[in-house]
């Protein structure tokens, strides 16, 4: 397994629409195994393969407190949302440090496979609901500062782009 280089915002790849998974073959099943110790690894709960600049539909998640419940959803697609929606605070590996609000549904169903190709469907609340449309998102090439105002997502792409800058000295 190896570690993934995350991309920041505002990095225009990130904005790139993921293709669908067309085989679940060996190099998937690598990409998820790297995927996952990466999100580890950067104690986040979820990453997006358009992250790790692979423009492909996957995601893989882990909520749960001990960290050894990971959720492998390849070519996910929002079956229900509930009408009902809550502002959450959420942050982003791709936005280190930046944290806002952000109004999702409360509840979702997902459609998607597993690493293994099984079709499964997830019922989804709290966190893991939260978590599942943001990753879901960046599938879609939208970042969740996007939901931000113009004036808050400038402010956070001058001090992202004054980040790395320093980072690269």
């Amino acid at each position: 397994m190896a570690l993934l280089p995350i991309l920041c915002y505002p990095d225009p790849k990130l904005h790139r629409v993921a293709k669908v998974v067309v085989s679940i073959d060996a190099r998937i099943q690598t990409l998820v195994a790297n995927m996952l110790e990466t999100m580890y690894d950067a104690k986040g709960i979820g990453l997006a393969a358009t992250q790790v600049d692979v423009h492909e539909r996957l995601i893989v998640i882990d909520v749960s407190e001990e960290r050894d419940t990971p959720l492998v959803l390849i070519n996910p697609e929002l079956v229900w949302t509930s009408p009902e929606t809550h502002l959450n605070e959420e942050g982003c590996l791709s936005v280190p440090g930046i944290y806002d609000g952000v109004e999702r549904h409360d509840a979702v169903h997902v459609r998607a496979l597993d690493e293994q190709g099984k079709a499964r469907t997830i019922e989804a609340t709290q966190l893991l609901a939260v978590c599942v449309q943001h990753e879901m998102d960046h599938l879609m090439g939208k970042v969740f500062v996007e939901y931000l105002s113009p004036l808050k997502r400038n402010r956070i792409k001058k001090k992202m782009i004054k980040a790395q800058r320093e980072d690269a000295k």
